[in-house]
């Protein structure tokens, strides 16, 4: 890493800036002898920069900032040898990553358990999960609020196995070495639920097919 220098946060509030402090301390327990503070407050502070841009709850940011971090660190390590658990990584990729990749890894996290690691991301984040993609993924029984718009990073991308791309056309990072694979699938921005099952059930079939050249075996 580079540059480890901070993003300009003076204008957190005080609760912010105790909710950011408190995460870093969470998140250096959970990463100790990996990385170190500094390091550890750099991936915090960028990731709150990165959602403060779009984000209008501010008292939510230092959460997505947290959890994004997390993620982050948990890629950087397996990029640098940290973590070995064997496990394939998948990453999906889209637009606005609020419709099609989080179908796409609702899907792939309920079946595939703990056989395997999957992540997502926008070229253009958006604020929150398409409405209509969730009514459309409970049908199948599948939860996918918790999740929430958010960029890819180099670190997320480089510790893929298998990256998806659906629509982010050349935004979409390419690295040597992972193995890439672009799905044809419409973008549900702006349709009914309705409207969204042919989407859903072609992901589900794309994943039904993915799990299996894994040699994962569904849920």
């Amino acid at each position: 890493m580079a540059d480890l220098t901070h993003p300009d946060l003076r204008d957190l509030s005080v609760d912010q800036d105790l909710a950011l402090r408190t995460a870093a301390v969470r998140l250096a327990g959970e990463f100790t002898g990996i990385y170190g503070p500094e390091t550890i407050e750099w991936f915090l502070h960028t990731s709150y920069e990165q959602f403060a841009t779009a984000h209008t709850v501010p008292n939510y940011l230092p959460l997505l900032a947290e959890r994004f971090t997390r993620q982050r660190l948990q890629a950087l390590a397996r990029v640098e040898g940290h973590h070995h658990d064997g496990k394939p990584v998948v990453v999906f990729l889209c637009t606005h990553n609020a419709g099609r990749s989080q179908m796409a890894l609702g899907f792939f996290t309920t079946l595939a358990g703990d056989h395997a690691v999957a992540w997502s991301g926008g070229s253009e984040p958006g604020t929150t999960i398409n409405p209509a993609a969730i009514t459309a993924m409970t049908e199948r029984g599948i939860d996918i609020t918790g999740e929430y718009p958010k960029p890819w990073t180099d670190e997320i991308v480089r510790a893929a196995d298998v990256v998806i791309t659906m629509g982010c056309g050349d935004a979409c990072p390419v690295f040597p070495g992972t193995r890439y694979e672009n799905w044809d699938v419409e973008d549900p921005d702006g349709l009914t639920h309705e409207q969204i099952r042919p989407i859903r059930d072609d992901l589900e079939r794309r994943i039904h097919h993915l799990l299996d050249q894994l040699a994962i075996p569904a849920r």
